[in-house]
Order: structure tokens, then sequence, then C-alpha cells
């Protein structure tokens, strides 16, 4: 395959170049599970091109408490937290003393699952090809804690999809799911912002609005 050239015009050309990445594994009717925020603008032309359903899963960040944009884990809606071991037991760390930090997460989480979705619950995983979907792979922490919260719902197929990763966190999370799909893996990597011209925030009403779009339009 040609190589992805860097950095894309916006996440929605970015979904679009995923899609035609995705169309040769041939899924049907794929449940297309979106990361909110920045996951659902590539979530949405993935599922659009490839004849899917688009949702939401939403992950929060748990972040150190001293220092809360440093992640030691992450957790998803219907998921236990995923921490990061390692990082942990050198900050001198245990689960008791993120407590408090994944029961305010866990209400947060909460609340944008009630903000995207409402009272209408998750869709039936059991048995449907699923591809989980970001706008980039950093770390890795929240898609981890996705993989994990959809794994015991017993898909069909488990995918993860994004239009770039860290060369390193994409190649330590190649076993995580059924495949992996990355447009583009740098070695350099600082955020997922740098890769993309047009970064701006995705806000919530941006995240209902494709929801609604794809929840009534036929592909």
């Amino acid at each position: 395959m040609s190589p992805v050239k860097l950095p894309f015009a916006d996440r929605r050309q970015a979904g679009r170049m995923l899609a035609d990445r995705l169309e040769p594994l041939e899924l049907d009717e794929p449940l297309v599970l979106a990361l909110p925020r920045g996951g659902v603008p590539v979530g949405y032309e993935v599922a659009r091109r490839l004849g899917g359903v688009l949702d939401v899963l939403v992950t929060r960040k748990i972040g150190y408490p001293p220092e809360p944009e440093l992640g030691v884990g992450a957790i998803a809606e219907g998921g236990d937290p995923v921490l990061d071991a390692g990082l942990l037991d050198r900050l001198s760390l245990d689960e008791e003393d993120l407590a408090a930090t994944v029961a305010a997460e866990r209400a947060e989480l909460e609340r944008r699952v009630r903000a995207y979705r409402g009272d209408r619950p998750l869709p039936e995983i059991t048995g449907r090809q699923v591809v989980v979907v970001d706008d980039g792979l950093a770390t890795g922490g929240t898609a981890r804690a996705a993989l994990a919260a959809v794994r015991p719902r017993k898909p069909e197929r488990l995918l993860l999809a994004v239009p770039v990763g860290a060369a390193s966190t994409v190649r330590d999370m190649a076993g995580e799911a059924d495949a992996l799909v990355a447009l583009a893996a740098p070695r350099m990597f600082s955020a997922v912002g740098q890769w993309y011209e047009d970064f701006e925030q995705v806000a919530d009403a941006d995240v209902v609005l494709l929801l609604e779009r794809a929840g009534t339009t036929r592909w």
C-alpha cells in the first residue's frame, strides 16, 4: 500500500481514508463505535462508507491525582478501569489511591453517555463485527479500555481503526484486537493533533448532531 501523506486535512478526510483501508476487509454492516469526542467525525465517515451503524463508546482518562494530565489508566462504559500497572508501580500508587479519581471519572462518563445517547442503551454487540474508531493513538490508554469493555460482550470480530498512532503504541496494541488498522504510525510522535491541519475541538453538540444524522440516514 502507498504511504499516507500527512498531515490529514481534518478528521472527516481522515475517516474517509480510513474507510478506504477497511473496505477490503468486507465487513458486513459493522457496528462502528467511535470514541468521543474526536473519534466521532472519523467514525461517521467510516460507518457511512461501510454501510455500518454508528454509535459512541464513551471513555474517560484516569489521571494521576497530583497531575491529572498524566494518564495512569482509563475507563469505558460497561467496563472496569484499565490501569497502567508499570506506571502505577513507578509512582508508588495502588488502586485504592485512585478510588476517588475513578469515581469522579465514572460519574462524568455517565453524564456524557446521557448527553450523547439519552436513555438509549449501547447497541447489541454479541455476534457482530465491531470497529472501535478514534482520531489517533498516543499512549493508547482509552482505546485499551474500550477494547476491554467490548471484548466480554462477544463480538464476532473486534477491530481497532485509527488514522494515525505512535509507532510504539501501534506495535504494543497489535494483539489487543482481532485486527488493528492504522494508516500511519510515525516514530516521532508527540500528540495526535500534530498530524492534522484542522484539529479543532469537537463539541458535545457536534457529537449529538452526527449521531442523529447517522441514525436517520440510509447510507
